[in-house]
This record gives C-alpha cells, sequence and structure tokens, in this order.
C-alpha cells in the first residue's frame, strides 16, 4: 500500500532564548526537527543520573523538543520519560518501541505486541501512545500478523500510529507494504550512511517518515573522541564496530572534517554532524541521546540551519572517496578476522567477531536476516567469556565464514 506525504517545514522561537527550532510535518503530524532518544538509560553508555536525566527532558520541552523515543527494553526509559512528560503530555509525542521479550529474543507475535503494549502504557503513565514501533525482527512471525496487532491498538485508542525500526531492509519493505505504517527508524550520520541507499528510498517510495538515530556516531562526530579515548565498563562503544579497526580510523577522518565546516558556521562539530543528518532526503526527526541540560542545549544548536551548497558538494565528495578506502580495508579486516586463529583473550575475540558480522553486512557480503540470528547465537556466550569459552567462539567463527560471501 502507497501513500503520498508530503513535509513541510515551519519554526517557533524558543520559549527561553532566541534561537528557532523548526518542525517537520508528516501525515498532518508536527515533530521538532530534533527528538530527544532514551537509549542512554538502558545503561548503554555507563550509568545515568535520572534527575539529570528528567530535567533534560523538562528543559527540552521548554525548547521546543515534542518527540521523544523510549523502548520497553530500555532500562528504566518509559518509567523516567512518562514521569518526566506528565505535566505536558498533551504537548509532546511519544515514541516507544516493542518486540524483545524479555531478553529471550525477539517476539513480534500478537499476544505479545498487545501485552506489551500495555504495560508500556502502565510504565509511560499514559492513555496512549503516539508511535508504537517495531523493535527488532521476529522472522517467525509473518508481518500481516505484527501489523495486525498494531492495527487493533490503533483502532482500540491505545496507540496514535505505528512505526519500523531496527528490521533488514526486506522486511521493512514487507512491513510498509502491509499497512500504513507512520515511520521507519534508521541508524544515519556521517559516518553511518547505509540507509541512505536502502532505507530512505523505501520511505519516499511508501510515503513513511524517516526517523534518523545516532546522528552524531555515537560521540564519534563531537570532536571529543579519538584514539586513546577510553569508555568505562559497561559501554556499548566497548564493542561497537564503529569504534574499532578502519572504522574508528575512518570516523575521525569525517569527524576532522565535520568540525572545519562547522568551524565555518560558528558551529560545534555535534551540531554541524545533527545538521547534515536532517539535509538528507526524507529525514523528519534526527534523534539525539542527550542525558545533560548542557549536552540537550548543544545539540538542539544543529537545527535550523544547513551547510552553503559549496560546503554540501565538498563533504559529500569526500565522503564518496572515504566511503571506497573503507570498503577495501573493511574486506581486508574480515578476511583476517576468518582465516585466522582467534586472539586468545576471549573478550578481544568476542569483539572481533562482533566487527566481522556486522561489517560484513555493511559491505553486503552477509544478508542482514543471517546476520540477526548469528548476534543473536553470539550474545548467549556473552556473559560467560573465560577460557572455557574459546571452543564456542572457534565455533561461532567457523559458522560466520560459512555465512559470508566474497569481496566484490
Amino acid at each position: 500500500m502507497r501513500r503520498t506525504a508530503g513535509i513541510l517545514q515551519e519554526s517557533i522561537i524558543y520559549r527561553h532564548g532566541g534561537e528557532r527550532m523548526k518542525y517537520r510535518i508528516h501525515d498532518g503530524v508536527s515533530i521538532s526537527e530534533v527528538g530527544v532518544g532514551c537509549y542512554a538509560l538502558g545503561g548503554a553508555y555507563g550509568e545515568k543520573d535520572f534527575g539529570e536525566f528528567r530535567r533534560m527532558i523538562v528543559r527540552a520541552h521548554e525548547l521546543g523538543v515534542n518527540y521523544f523515543d523510549a523502548a520497553d527494553a530500555y532500562g528504566d526509559a518509559e518509567v523516567v520519560l512518562g514521569k518526566a512528560v506528565m505535566p505536558f503530555r498533551k504537548d509532546v509525542l511519544i515514541a516507544t518501541k516493542v518486540g524483545i521479550a524479555g531478553g529471550k529474543g525477539p517476539d513480534l507475535s500478537a499476544s505479545y505486541v498487545k501485552a506489551a503494549c500495555e504495560r508500556s502504557l502502565k510504565r509511560l503513565q499514559t492513555d496512549y501512545i503516539d508511535n508504537y514501533q517495531v523493535h527488532f525482527d521476529d522472522p517467525d512471525v509473518p508481518a500481516e500478523e505484527t501489523v495486525g496487532a498494531l492495527k487493533e491498538l490503533v483502532s482500540e485508542g491505545k496507540i496514535r500510529r505505528y512505526g519500523i525500526g531496527h528490521l533488514p531492509v526486506e522486511r521493512v519493505e514487507e512491513y510498509l507494504g502491509r499497512g500504513q505504517a507512520f515511520s521507519v527508524l534508521m541508524e544515519l550520520s556521517a559516518v553511518s550512511r547505509t540507509s541512505r541507499t536502502g532505507l530512505l528510498p523505501l520511505c519516499r517510495r511508501f510515503g513513511a517518515a524517516a526517523i534518523a538515530f545516532s546522528v552524531t556516531g555515537r560521540g564519534i562526530l563531537t570532536g571529543k573522541i579519538d584514539e586513546k579515548t577510553h569508555f568505562e565498563e559497561g559501554d556499548i562503544r566497548n564493542i561497537d564496530p564503529l569504534f574499532q579497526r578502519e572504522n574508528l580510523a575512518s570516523g575521525l577522518r569525517v569527524a576532522t572534517k565535520l568540525a572545519v565546516i562547522a568551524k565555518r558556521y560558528g558551529k560545534t562539530p555535534a551540531q554541524a554532524a545533527v545538521a547534515w543528518a536532517l539535509s538528507q532526503p526524507g529525514i523528519v526527526c534526527a534523534l539525539t541521546g542527550p542525558s545533560t541540560v548542557a549536552h540537550l542545549e548543544e545539540n538542539l544548536g544543529g537545527s535550523g540551519w544547513s551547510f552553503h551548497i559549496e560546503d554540501s558538494h565538498a563533504f559529500e565528495t569526500f565522503l564518496n572517496l572515504e566511503e571506497e578506502r573503507l570498503r577495501r580495508e573493511r574486506n581486508v579486516s574480515i578476511d583476517s578476522i576468518l582465516n585466522r586463529p582467534l586472539p586468545k583473550e576471549t573478550g578481544q575475540a568476542f569483539k572481533d567477531l562482533v566487527y566481522a558480522a556486522e561489517t560484513a553486512t555493511l559491505v553486503g557480503r552477509l544478508q542482514e536476516t543471517a546476520a540477526e540470528e548469528f548476534f543473536i547465537a553470539l550474545m548467549m556466550i556473552r556473559d560467560a567469556l573465560d577460557e572455557a569459552a574459546i571452543p564456542d567462539l572457534e565455533k561461532m567463527r567457523d559458522s560466520l565464514r560459512g555465512l559470508v560471501g566474497p569481496a566484490t
């Protein structure tokens, strides 16, 4: 099912300060160009101060932000968000997600989706969810069943609309073809650009809003990270492939280039990263993940301006050259990991396998559905990475080697 949805823009003055927040209108819904994501509350980047996080959400509302994104899998995110926005609930849009069955793997069965929605409503202390999104794919459940459950929730008034999250491109297309999904959530930044050729065209084809996340590359584009940066224990960036090997080197080159452009406009690198994401055709909202008021206020400076055409063209040329270089280097790393003995240190061996699987997906050597199944199996041994795990890791490497195709 296709539909045409125009995206307009309007701006209002911040309630505090002289800056302007712009809004983009999709299907009659006005969404702030910059939204706030609550992923950090799940502990992905280490422990956070919940009190400061609530103050940040209140400040975001004061400054014109009206789109807040959480998930039932983000620890206490729904509880914290629901309590913080209660005084101005009708002024904002709450998005949350469904699909992770209590750490047991994905579940998008109709019964689970409906029950999970009830639980999210209670945690959020609200009568309705503005955008209820499929979080991860469940290959065992037909898209028709999940979409049917979402449509029932809409008809019951428990959700206003629904969206698609972290699904393989072919499954996103299937979901979009089964109903009228409001949005598609996608990772998109100057250091993570694959959505531009995969998901953004689908959004334009089916009239879905594109909502970008990790627009500063999980911090790599802020100018505050280098090769020596140490992340605290529990921070997902310790195993994130974006912060490993040639990906990190490339990311830092992009960050340096972006910082030069930002300086010309009197902006910070983070603000330039947000502005770049917002400049991509079809993007309705750029989700950022601030955990403090200061971090929030900096991110909001990415709204309301854009690169001059000369800077846009020069940066795009730079990114194209970087993409070619990175593709060659990634293929070398994938083959090295898969065809050489794994490191004896199991933590490093685990990181190498994560890197090889995700990178092989990015360069088109591993199908997304196969990658998801591999990651699920790999994560099952993550909590027991001692010497006894070496045979299991070697089996995982051998399995991955059989799934990954040749470099092209």
